[in-house]
């Protein structure tokens, strides 16, 4: 049962040596409509600290090239907001770590001058003009104006668990960790972008929520959730069903465990899990990803002694944009990692070898990515 929220889970890991060579986000994306038009927009909001003990007044930036010979390392909180679609694009805004009050108790809240994020509401504001975005590569941003106030309701929780559960995280065996205390979340609320205004509705805002935290990032990076889907035998929509996807090389200690994804899919109030750490389920997974020259396209394939899914998963690359990260370490090395959140597609879910449904699937939050190559041409069978 992967359905267990924990907002021990939840709460800011950025202790012990982690808080000089970790990072720790918190990722929400969802729809919202334009006020005048109707016309639906997908939105992601981030908040990104990294390196607590290496900070001070003001943000540290490691891709300075001063900063890299020096050997500084990066050191601030990063407020992340953006949209997808025509026009896509990601803003940051940077604080200092003396600036910045953390809740490291569950429930926790971070805030930084008008920026504020808990379990349950954010709000805030970016804004970065043209001429700072071109003068600051360091800001690995977009330009323009971004404001919002959000609700946030988690409904449904991925649990990953990573079998040893609280040992693993307290002695922080793995490179990168996830939970996605709400994989099916609703948001409510409004924000400005670019002078246009847009409405959050709970019932239609196909929300989601998790966070990562550790040393570094995986390489290949693959993400995908929804909660918008159709049933192709009953023509119904799915109300009580969401699915995720998340993984691809992890690293225990200094063992890259190849081919590895964490999947959840819960359909109709029933859990269906492909857990790699529960090894008792016998979980056994392939998976294509690869970029042509107009999509990126996802195919995964998952078995466990019962359950089988197979997901296809495809997103026009001009919806998407390359979403920018460094590491606790200052380098800066997933430099094509295609993110977006107009995924369309189809899910295949058995059980003992007889098909449960088959569905359509939309507004596909979606990743992928590996460190060093021009394009994207991994392949793990």
């Amino acid at each position: 049962m992967f359905n267990k929220k924990s907002q021990q889970r939840n709460r800011c890991q950025l202790y012990g040596g982690q808080g000089k060579k970790g990072y720790d986000w918190w990722w929400h994306s969802f729809t919202a409509y334009n006020a005048k038009t109707g016309e639906p927009r997908p939105f992601f909001l981030e908040f990104f600290l990294i390196n607590p003990k290496r900070g001070g007044e003001e943000p540290v930036f490691g891709q300075l090239k001063e900063n890299q010979e020096a050997g500084i390392k990066p050191s601030y909180l990063m407020v992340k907001i953006g949209y997808w679609g025509k026009g896509a694009k990601q803003l940051h805004r940077f604080f200092g770590w003396k600036k910045i009050k953390v809740n490291y108790k569950a429930p926790f809240s971070i805030s930084a001058d008008d920026c504020y994020l808990d379990e349950y509401q954010s709000r805030g504001n970016v804004s970065i003009s043209k001429e700072e975005s071109e003068k600051h590569p360091e800001y690995m941003c977009d330009y323009g104006s971004i404001s919002w106030d959000l609700k946030i309701e988690k409904d449904i929780a991925f649990n990953v668990g990573y079998g040893a559960g609280w040992l693993f995280r307290h002695l922080q065996l793995f490179e990168m960790f996830w939970h996605a205390e709400g994989m099916k979340s609703r948001f409510s609320g409004t924000i400005i972008a670019d002078g246009e205004e847009y409405i959050v509705r709970k019932e239609d805002s196909y929300g989601y929520s998790d966070k990562n935290w550790g040393k570094d990032f995986t390489s290949p990076w693959v993400w995908l959730s929804s909660n918008n889907m159709v049933s192709n035998i009953t023509n119904k929509k799915l109300e009580n069903s969401v699915f995720d996807i998340g993984g691809g090389r992890p690293k225990v200690g200094f063992i890259a465990l190849e081919g590895k994804l964490l999947s959840a899919f819960y359909y109709e109030g029933k859990c269906y899990e492909f857990n790699f750490s529960k090894f008792w389920t016998n979980t056994r997974t392939k998976f294509d990803c690869y970029e042509t020259d107009t999509h990126i396209v996802w195919h995964v394939e998952q078995k466990t002694w019962n359950n089988k899914m197979i997901t296809d998963i495809t997103c026009l690359k001009e919806d998407m944009l390359l979403v920018n990260y460094e590491a606790p370490n200052g380098k800066k090395l997933h430099n094509r990692l295609f993110n977006g959140g107009n995924g369309v597609g189809r899910i295949q879910l058995f059980h003992k070898g007889k098909l449960i449904d088959d569905i359509n699937v939309y507004n596909v939050g979606c990743e992928y990515g590996e460190y060093g190559l021009p394009t994207i041409s991994y392949k793990k069978r």
